[in-house]
Order: C-alpha cells, then sequence, then structure tokens
C-alpha cells in the first residue's frame, strides 16, 4: 500500500509540475493538470485510510471495565489486554 501511495505522491508531483509550465491560455493542460491533482490526492489520502485500518486489525482490542467510585459515579476503565 505504502507503495502505492508514494507513486501517486508522484503524479501528484508531476502534476503540479505541468501546471507550473503550462500557458496560462492553455486550458487543456491546466484542467488537467487540476484533475490529476485532485485525483492523485484523494487516492493517496484513501491509501492512508485502508493502510490504517488494515494496521488496526493488528493491534489489541480495548476492553470495557467498569468500576465503581466514591460518590457512586460509574467510571470506565479501557485497558489492553
Amino acid at each position: 500500500m505504502s507503495g502505492a501511495n508514494a507513486i501517486h505522491g508522484v503524479v501528484i508531483i508531476g502534476a503540479i509540475v505541468v501546471m507550473g509550465q503550462a500557458e496560462s491560455d492553455n486550458y487543456l493542460a491546466l484542467v488537467l493538470g487540476f484533475l490529476a491533482v485532485i485525483l492523485g490526492t484523494l487516492n493517496v489520502v484513501g491509501g492512508f485510510v485502508v493502510t490504517d485500518r488494515m494496521l488496526e486489525m493488528f493491534s489489541k482490542k480495548k476492553k470495557n471495565k467498569t468500576i465503581l467510585t466514591s460518590k457512586f459515579t460509574l467510571c470506565k476503565i479501557f485497558y489492553y489486554s
């Protein structure tokens, strides 16, 4: 996943360079560069979200433990097993 994110990061940089080098009256290059930046950014962010979800599968689960403290207030303690 990180390799795909790196590739799309290069796509974003390339799109920014193309937009910077395009003439101001070349609307096709500007629009395509803008779309490449937007779609590449969405793909990178989505890749990080998916990677985060995959890494959560391997982390320890939190367990709830409810205890009574003074004055009868309930507190929940999260601990890792």
